[in-house]
């Protein structure tokens, strides 16, 4: 049996106190700000997918990509099963050359992404994405059949499944 989860990553790319953002032109997420990212392709691992992930839509080269977190979104829908790796990255200077198709590419403080018209779960787990000490995490988000949010847990990453 398949699995019903769309399998992606997201990548959070920072350089001298600011976040690179994708203000999205298609769905999923028109009209939001998110994180680069797409799904994983067969013959890879999450991690290459991010990093493959922001080459190809920003021009950008990861430098030591960490997995910050994994987001499970569930719904009665058959089309909103996803389940996310989400990585945060630095990234050298170079010029950043989106894909118009995708959306437009612009850099922002990191304390201002949170206040950017941004998925609900993205401003729920950008938090623990960004904070350069606490531990990975674990969510889950769950909706209903018209995607609004009805529920959240999480877990921090290694710590026994104790979590809130």
């Amino acid at each position: 049996m398949t699995s019903p989860f769309r399998l992606t990553t997201l990548i959070y790319a920072l350089r001298d106190g600011q976040v690179l953002m994708l203000y999205r032109h298609k769905e999923p997420n028109l009209g939001l700000w998110v994180a680069p990212g797409g799904k994983i392709h067969d013959d890879e691992s999450p991690r290459e997918c991010a990093i493959r992930e922001l080459r190809e839509e920003t021009g950008l080269e990861a430098i030591a990509p960490e997995l910050r977190a994994i987001v499970t979104e569930v719904s009665p829908r058959k089309d909103w099963q996803w389940l996310m790796f989400v990585y945060r990255t630095q990234v050298a200077s170079g010029t950043v050359r989106g894909d118009d198709r995708e959306g437009r590419l612009r850099w922002f403080p990191v304390e201002a992404v949170p206040h950017l018209p941004i998925p609900q779960a993205d401003a729920i787990f950008y938090p623990f994405v960004i904070d350069p000490v606490g531990p990975p995490v674990e969510l889950k988000f769950t909706y209903d059949a018209d995607l609004r949010l009805v529920a959240w847990s999480h877990v921090p990453i290694g710590t026994g499944g104790r979590g809130h």
